[in-house]
């Protein structure tokens, strides 16, 4: 449980961008098959994870960072 709640912004930042990829694909998404990541639904629900997973890291860092001057 301790290992949920420590990377608790990463999970979430990483389902988020899992839903906002495939909601991307389903909304927008190419449907020619030229386009490698909004082609098929997979790869750009697995994009979008990979960006939420880096969005949330670089946000726990900046909360981290203001936390320290806070104290």
């Amino acid at each position: 449980m301790d290992f949920v709640l420590r990377h608790k912004w990463k999970f979430i930042g990483t389902t988020l961008g899992f839903i906002a990829g495939y909601l991307y694909w389903y909304f927008i998404g190419c449907t020619s098959g030229s386009c490698p990541i909004q082609s098929h639904w997979y790869t750009s629900a697995f994009y979008g994870a990979f960006l939420g997973y880096l969005f949330s890291d670089i946000k726990r860092k900046k909360i981290k960072k203001e936390e320290s001057h806070e104290g």
